[in-house]
Protein backbone atom coordinates (compact mmCIF):
# COMPACT_ATOMS: atom_id res chain seq x y z
CA UNK A 1 0.00 0.00 0.00
CA UNK A 2 1.20 3.85 -0.79
CA UNK A 3 0.90 6.19 1.28
CA UNK A 4 -1.30 8.00 -0.76
CA UNK A 5 -3.59 5.09 -0.93
CA UNK A 6 -2.94 4.92 3.14
CA UNK A 7 -4.13 8.83 3.46
CA UNK A 8 -6.77 8.08 1.10
CA UNK A 9 -8.05 5.67 3.17
CA UNK A 10 -7.85 7.02 6.32
CA UNK A 11 -9.39 10.55 5.22
CA UNK A 12 -12.06 8.31 4.49
CA UNK A 13 -12.84 7.10 8.12
CA UNK A 14 -12.27 10.79 9.30
CA UNK A 15 -14.79 11.51 6.75
CA UNK A 16 -17.36 8.95 7.64
CA UNK A 17 -16.82 10.00 11.30
CA UNK A 18 -17.15 13.55 10.78
CA UNK A 19 -20.70 12.60 8.68
CA UNK A 20 -21.77 10.43 11.40
CA UNK A 21 -22.05 7.76 8.52
CA UNK A 22 -19.86 5.32 10.84
CA UNK A 23 -22.29 3.39 13.23
CA UNK A 24 -20.94 2.49 16.77
CA UNK A 25 -20.86 -1.42 15.88
CA UNK A 26 -18.15 -0.34 13.01
CA UNK A 27 -16.57 2.18 15.53
CA UNK A 28 -13.75 0.35 17.13
CA UNK A 29 -13.10 -1.79 13.56
CA UNK A 30 -12.65 1.90 11.96
CA UNK A 31 -10.23 3.40 14.51
CA UNK A 32 -7.97 0.03 14.63
CA UNK A 33 -7.87 0.23 10.72
CA UNK A 34 -6.93 3.85 11.44
CA UNK A 35 -4.14 3.25 13.77
CA UNK A 36 -2.70 0.71 11.27
CA UNK A 37 -2.81 3.02 8.85
CA UNK A 38 -0.86 6.03 10.29
CA UNK A 39 1.92 3.24 11.94
CA UNK A 40 1.91 2.40 8.24
CA UNK A 41 2.35 6.43 6.83
CA UNK A 42 4.51 7.10 9.94
CA UNK A 43 7.43 4.20 8.76
CA UNK A 44 6.66 5.14 4.98
CA UNK A 45 7.82 9.04 6.01
CA UNK A 46 10.46 7.82 8.79
CA UNK A 47 12.35 5.45 5.45
CA UNK A 48 11.84 8.40 3.61
CA UNK A 49 13.39 10.96 5.92
CA UNK A 50 16.34 8.26 6.37
CA UNK A 51 16.80 7.51 2.32
CA UNK A 52 16.83 11.73 2.10
CA UNK A 53 19.09 12.14 4.93
CA UNK A 54 21.23 9.63 3.50
CA UNK A 55 21.67 11.36 -0.20
CA UNK A 56 21.88 14.88 1.38
CA UNK A 57 24.53 13.94 2.79
CA UNK A 58 26.36 11.83 -0.14
CA UNK A 59 25.99 14.91 -1.60
CA UNK A 60 28.17 16.91 1.24
CA UNK A 61 30.90 14.14 0.24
Amino acid sequence: MTYEQAMAELQEIVNGLENEVIGMDELSEKMKRATELLQHCKKKLHKTKEELNKLSGEEQQ
